[in-house]
C-alpha cells in the first residue's frame, strides 16, 4: 500500500511540474515576442514622425531633396491624386519604379504601415487611397 501513495505523490509532482513548464513556455512565448511588437511601434512611429517632417518642413520651405523618402514619395503621390485608389504594383508604374516582386512587397508593406498610421485607407483588399 505504501508503495502505491508513493507512486501516487510521484505522479501528482509529476503533473504539477509538467504543468508549470507548460505556463513558463506561454511566458517564455510571450515574453520573445514583445521585443519585435515593440521594435514594429518603434519603425512605425519613426516613420510617422519622418513622413510628418516632410510635408511640413520648417518655415515654409520645401523639404531639400536628399530628404524625399519613399514614404514621402507616396504620400505625395496619392495627395496628387486625392480620389483614386492603387494597388502597389500601379503606384510603381506611375512612379516608373522597379516592378519586381520584392520591390513591389516593398511598397505593400510601407502602404500597410502608411494606413495603420491613418494616412490612408483601405477600401478594398490590396487598394489603398488617400484619407479624406
Amino acid at each position: 500500500m505504501h508503495v502505491i501513495e508513493f507512486l501516487a505523490d510521484l505522479q501528482a509532482q509529476h503533473d504539477e511540474t509538467t504543468a508549470r513548464a507548460d505556463e513558463l513556455r506561454d511566458q517564455i512565448q510571450h515574453l520573445t515576442a514583445l521585443p519585435a511588437e515593440t521594435e514594429a511601434r518603434l519603425v512605425d512611429l519613426t516613420t510617422t514622425r519622418k513622413v510628418i517632417a516632410g510635408l511640413a518642413p520648417a518655415g515654409g520651405q520645401p523639404a531639400p531633396p536628399e530628404t524625399n523618402t519613399a514614404y514621402q514619395t507616396i504620400v505625395n503621390t496619392f495627395n496628387q491624386h486625392l480620389d483614386q485608389e492603387f494597388r502597389a504594383r500601379e503606384l510603381h508604374e506611375l512612379l516608373g519604379m522597379p516592378t519586381d516582386e520584392a520591390s513591389v512587397n516593398i511598397t505593400r508593406s510601407r502602404l500597410g504601415r502608411l494606413t495603420r498610421q491613418g494616412f490612408l485607407v483601405q477600401p478594398r483588399r490590396g487598394h489603398h487611397q488617400k484619407r479624406t
